[in-house]
């Protein structure tokens, strides 16, 4: 996440200025949607990782939330190795939610609604295929949903192309722990950087008020 990096960087120089104080593990396999399980799992691509976090932690039925790198061939991949491109892998988040409030359908028309599904390998102002959105099914009924919702997005007129790439899900590789909740831990830096990414702009840009 270069921009995340540079941004980032900037942002810490200015706190310092005003006198602010503002390892991957192995992958691990996503569990199904099943309405009766107390937790399913449905991972995600939308650019930064800590700015798809943030977002899915608002939505009502979410449980918790995990950054990781998904959909490449490398196993245990470092941010680093992501970030240089190669892997194959994307920024992803990994959700856990409670099927008996929240369906698999409303994840992913809220996710729809938080990204830019117009643009190929790149989200914002990141750049580069570990950056693509995605959608990664489990299971052919989560497959007929996530392709019945992008081509209804089309039918709708609303946008001009769906460039999300939908694919079977693989494995899931958690990222370094201090990306988790990223948000949280920095929201100066992090602000700064959702700011100067001009992500919410786009997004209002694209969906209106949702």
């Amino acid at each position: 996440m270069k921009t995340c990096l540079r941004l980032t960087g900037l942002a810490a120089t200015a706190l310092l200025l005003l006198g602010s104080i503002g390892f991957a593990a192995g992958a691990q396999p996503a569990k199904p949607a099943d309405s009766t399980t107390a937790t399913a799992t449905a991972v995600f691509a939308g650019g930064c990782f800590w700015c798809l976090e943030a977002d899915f932690d608002k939505l009502s039925g979410v449980i918790a939330t995990e950054s990781g790198y998904t959909g490449g061939k490398t196993p245990n991949p470092t941010y680093h190795q992501v970030g240089a491109g190669g892997t194959g892998h994307t920024e992803a988040v990994r959700v856990s939610y409670d099927p008996a409030k929240l369906n698999y359908q409303k994840l992913v028309d809220y996710f729809w609604r938080h990204i830019d599904p117009t643009v190929k390998d790149r989200q914002f102002c990141d750049i580069g295929s570990q950056y693509r959105s995605a959608i990664y099914w489990q299971n052919e009924a989560e497959r007929k949903i996530v392709e019945a919702s992008r081509d209804a997005l089309l039918k709708s007129g609303k946008l001009p192309q769906v460039l999300t790439e939908i694919a079977a899900a693989s494995a899931f590789y958690p990222a370094e722990e201090y990306h988790q909740d990223y948000y949280k831990k920095n929201p100066i830096r992090y602000a700064y950087y959702r700011r100067g990414c001009g992500r919410d702009a786009r997004v209002h840009e694209i969906w209106g008020g949702k």
